[in-house]
C-alpha cells in the first residue's frame, strides 16, 4: 500500500515540476502517513507498563522467627516509631522446661530502620535487642523472609533471690514469615 501511494507521488510530483510547494507538502503527507503506519506497526508489539500500586511505606508488622522452631517474634508498628509485640518461646529453665512462655515487650522503637526493645522479665529472664529492621531476600510479602531483623540480642537471666545476673548476647537474624496477601 505504501509502495504504491509512494510511486504515485513520485509520478505526479515528476508531471508538476513546476509547482513545487505542491511537491513538499506531499513529501511532508507521505512522511506522516509512513510515521503513522509504523506507531501502529509497533505499538502491540511494546509491553505495557505494570499499573500496580506500590506502598508509600513498608508495614514491618508481623511475625518473624526467633531462636529455635516454633518460636517467633511479634513486632506491631505502632504511632510515632514505637513499636509493641512480644517473643513467644519455649522455657527452658527448670520451672518451666518446653513450657510455651510469651514476653511482652516492656518498650520498643523503630527510628529510620534502627530497632530497639525490651521484654518483661518471665520466670527470671529477658531480653534486649538492638539492630535493624528492613527487606530481606524474599521477593514478596507472602514469601519468608521478605522482611528481616538483623541485631544483636541479648539474654538476661537471674536466680531466683534476684542476686545474680548473667548475661548472653549473639548476632541474630530473624525472617518474616510469610504474609496472606489475599485480603
Amino acid at each position: 500500500m505504501f509502495a504504491t501511494s509512494l510511486v504515485f507521488y513520485s509520478a505526479r510530483c515528476g508531471a508538476n515540476a513546476g509547482r513545487r510547494s505542491d511537491c513538499r507538502d506531499g513529501v511532508l503527507w507521505m512522511l506522516m502517513r509512513l510515521l503513522l503506519v509504523l506507531v501502529l506497526l509497533v505499538s502491540p508489539v511494546l509491553p505495557a507498563a505494570p499499573q500496580s500500586p506500590s506502598p508509600a511505606t513498608d508495614d514491618y508488622s508481623g511475625m518473624y522467627s526467633f531462636l529455635r522452631d516454633g518460636e517467633f517474634v511479634q513486632v506491631t508498628l505502632e504511632d510515632d516509631g514505637k513499636i509493641s509485640g512480644f517473643i513467644s518461646r519455649f522455657g527452658d529453665s527448670e520451672s518451666d522446661k518446653n513450657q510455651f512462655l510469651d514476653q511482652f515487650f516492656e518498650s520498643g522503637k523503630l527510628d529510620s530502620g534502627h530497632l530497639t526493645f525490651t521484654t518483661k522479665n518471665v520466670h527470671g529472664t529477658w531480653f534486649t535487642f538492638d539492630g535493624t529492621l528492613g527487606r530481606g531476600a524474599g521477593k514478596r510479602p507472602d514469601e519468608e523472609g521478605y522482611y528481616v531483623i538483623r541485631g544483636t540480642l541479648n539474654r538476661f537471666r537471674s536466680d531466683a533471690d534476684k542476686k545474680n545476673t548473667s548475661q548472653d548476647s549473639r548476632r541474630v537474624e530473624f525472617k518474616s514469615f510469610p504474609r496472606d496477601v489475599s485480603q
